[in-house]
């Protein structure tokens, strides 16, 4: 078994610049997904609603089983052949041309054809580009595990991280708009836009490969105790022992599903309760620089106290600050911008999980080859992006059916008080509840604590200095 040492030194700023440019590249056809192609299948496509509703049904299934298949597969393929590259950038250079080219075909390729052949490369197109994208995605999360060694740098990468997600989500909804005026929203401005989209998120994507390296990847046996080789099926077992990844699953569920509620119901909150959608555009405004200033203090202030410190305490305040702020509503009538600062403060302090939460996964890596002998980023980080995946759909779904059982009127003038009370509690009350949950797996689940770490320190230490002999 080849064995190389752990590379010596820091994180340089190219490594940080590197990795922000992962999510950046990714981000720049990802984002179109949840704010341009539903128009496109509707309104470019003619595809019938409900066949939609089907296909998006199939879609959102095949991306669940997408996630932990992929970091498995890398798990296992790595296990056996010992890429002397390293164990994710490989798969980089490999994904990142191919998630252009079908980026690109899935906005095109569709728009030259009718009726079933058109809901065929449709369907196709999506699959193969959501397949492409999960193959980009997993070695670009999972890279972080290897390429950190303790909270300061898992804070470093995880805040980078943000900054190319926040860059690579804004860049496409500011672009893609201008070219949709400018071909009149046709067919051609949703290929070119998406064509524009798809190169420049090449280059980020290459960028990403160039400037990272993996600094601390563990081969595994490729003979021996059978015990020990790296199965596809491992990640089943990671449950009952890795208690850490079972707290970062539940947080995952928790906080994706308070994301995709007070997304979906933040227009009912401006434009029933506080009866302008209007503001909603200084509310984005507010929530994005609160955003850039977490992510340059929190590194610091994790290196201090600790990634999970942060952590858990960041949404403890969130839950107390969410929750008084429904009190208020209900006994006063909120100002419009007291609101928006208010709200905008505690989703800021939400916001640090899950900006660093990336840390907690690598940590979660460590702590797992330790009680298992086992390195498996690929596994671990793939069924983490699941948990999240149901969080979504679980927040998309419910937001529809609370919504509802509030007895929101659609076509009413003016909605009944009971309705805006229940507005007000999905939207600032239900986040806090999800923080507060978040914050029980953090407290009661995760089981990492100093002298763990410790424990954890003393086992990277002598494992790196047994590659070295």
């Amino acid at each position: 078994m080849s064995k190389e040492p752990k590379k010596a030194g820091g994180l340089t700023v190219r490594h940080k610049i590197g990795y922000a440019m992962g999510d950046l590249g990714g981000c720049m056809t990802f984002a179109l997904m949840t704010g341009i192609f539903t128009r496109y299948c509707l309104n470019i496509l003619k595809v019938d609603n409900m066949l939609l509703a089907g296909l998006l049904l199939v879609w959102n299934i095949w991306d669940a089983v997408n996630d932990p298949m992929m970091g498995a597969l890398m798990d296992r393929i790595y296990s056996v052949r010992h890429n002397p590259r390293g164990k994710f950038r490989p798969w980089l250079l490999r994904s990142a041309p191919m998630l252009c080219v079908t980026a690109i075909a899935l906005w095109s390729v569709p728009t030259f054809l009718e009726g079933v052949p058109m809901i065929a490369a449709l369907f196709i197109c999506k699959v193969a580009y959501e397949a492409c994208y999960t193959m980009f995605n997993i070695p670009m999360g999972s890279l972080l595990a290897a390429m950190a060694n303790n909270d300061g740098e898992r804070a470093s990468l995880s805040s980078a991280r943000g900054f190319g997600s926040m860059i690579g989500n804004i860049i496409p909804m500011m672009l893609f708009p201008i070219l949709l005026e400018a071909f009149h929203d046709t067919a051609a401005g949703y290929s070119i836009g998406a064509a524009v989209c798809a190169v420049i998120g090449l280059v980020a994507c290459l960028l990403h490969y160039f400037w990272t390296e993996e600094r601390n990847v563990t081969d595994q046996p490729e003979s021996g105790d059978e015990s020990q080789k790296v199965r596809l099926t491992d990640i089943f077992g990671v449950f009952s022992k890795n208690r850490p990844f079972l707290a970062l699953c539940i947080h995952g569920i928790c906080i994706c599903t308070m994301q995709n509620v007070a997304s979906s119901l933040g227009t009912y909150m401006y434009g029933d309760v506080l009866g302008s959608l209007a503001l909603m555009s200084a509310s984005s405004g507010i929530v994005m620089v609160l955003g850039l200033v977490t992510l340059v203090v929190a590194p610091a202030i994790a290196k201090r106290f600790g990634l999970e410190n942060m952590i858990r305490r960041g949404l403890m305040i969130s839950c107390v600050m969410f929750v008084s702020l429904f009190a208020l509503s209900l006994v006063t009538n909120l100002n419009p911008w007291l609101y928006m600062i208010w709200s905008g403060l505690a989703s800021c302090f939400a916001s640090v999980s899950i900006y660093m939460q990336w840390g907690m996964v690598a940590e979660v890596i460590d702590y797992n080859e330790m009680i298992t002998g086992k390195r498996t980023e690929g596994s671990i980080y793939g069924t983490f992006n699941l948990s999240r995946r149901i969080g979504n759909t679980i927040g998309s779904s419910a937001a529809v059916l609370l919504l509802g059982m509030v007895g929101y009127n659609a076509g009413a003038a003016v909605q009944a008080a009971g309705a805006i009370t229940g507005i007000k509690f999905l939207c600032i009350c239900l986040p806090g509840i999800f923080c507060l949950g978040s914050w029980c797996a953090f407290r009661f689940v995760w089981n990492i604590t100093p002298a763990v770490r410790e424990k954890l320190a003393e086992f990277k230490a002598a494992h790196s200095a047994s590659k070295q002999d």
